[in-house]
């Protein structure tokens, strides 16, 4: 049983067709989580109708009013899941869905994590339109790259793509480790974490490409990319933290 959680916030314009794209691409038997911060443009609505007219069998729908987040969204999901192995992306098809069963099929040979990578030797990044103010930014794009360098050198180098949210996971490893972080911060904290419990991981190349329809959730402005940034650097010091108690024999 696999779950695919879609962690959504405005993404009417793209949450059907992805929905039914991800139904389509896993063989596996399935359910699909969409978990919506109470989007004001109707995703939610959507995805009900989808739910009630059969179109994609599997399909569950929570709305979170409170307490809301991309984190916390996750989190929700992964503890609603049902499935063996836990999946989740973003939802505006920069993530291919036709990548879902190349996760999966690592799971299954006995990985416990897979994680599609942009920076691992194949895998390929979107390119920016222009550099501030734009949907697709080229700084946005460029600090990405900047900030995985920085991470495979302050943690551990045999990990690419510290930021990729697009990955595969064995539920027991959520057992273990629950998500901290307020927005893709949490994946390096997920990694880091699973890295020195020692679970196995393996990543695969992928291309990301420009997002389908609606607007970027990270800043396109040079302040609303500080903001988001500042978050990362402080968890880049939390890891080192994390790894200096494991060296000591605590727990982490």
């Amino acid at each position: 049983m696999v779950s695919v959680i879609l962690p959504t916030y405005n993404e009417a314009g793209n949450i059907v067709d992805l929905s039914i794209a991800i139904h389509k691409a896993i063989t596996q038997p399935h359910e699909i989580i969409v978990v919506d911060d109470n989007s004001p443009d109707g995703t939610s609505r959507l995805i009900q109708e989808l739910i009630d007219s059969g179109g994609c069998p599997g399909l569950r729908l929570e709305i979170r009013m409170t307490d809301r987040g991309l984190t916390k969204s996750i989190q929700r999901g992964i503890d609603l899941a049902q499935g063996d192995t836990i999946a989740w992306l973003d939802c505006d098809f920069s993530m291919p869905p036709a990548v879902i069963p190349q996760l999966l099929s690592k799971i299954e040979t006995g990985y416990d994590i897979a994680v599609a990578s942009r920076f691992i030797s194949g895998g390929v990044a979107k390119e920016g339109q222009q550099w501030f103010g734009g949907e697709e930014s080229k700084a946005a794009i460029l600090l990405s790259k900047i900030l995985n360098w920085f991470l495979r050198h302050a943690l551990f180098s045999s990990f690419t793509d510290y930021t990729s949210g697009f990955i595969a996971i064995r539920r027991d490893v959520l057992q273990k480790i629950r998500l901290h972080g307020d927005y893709g911060e949490y994946f390096i904290d997920l990694i880091y974490r699973a890295i020195l419990h020692g679970y196995s991981f393996i990543e695969i190349p992928y291309t990301s490409v420009p997002r389908r329809a609606g607007e970027s959730k990270t800043g396109a402005s040079f302040t609303g990319l500080f903001k988001r940034g500042l978050p990362y650097l402080g968890t880049i010091l939390k890891m080192w933290g994390l790894r200096l108690r494991h060296m000591l024999g605590g727990s982490v």
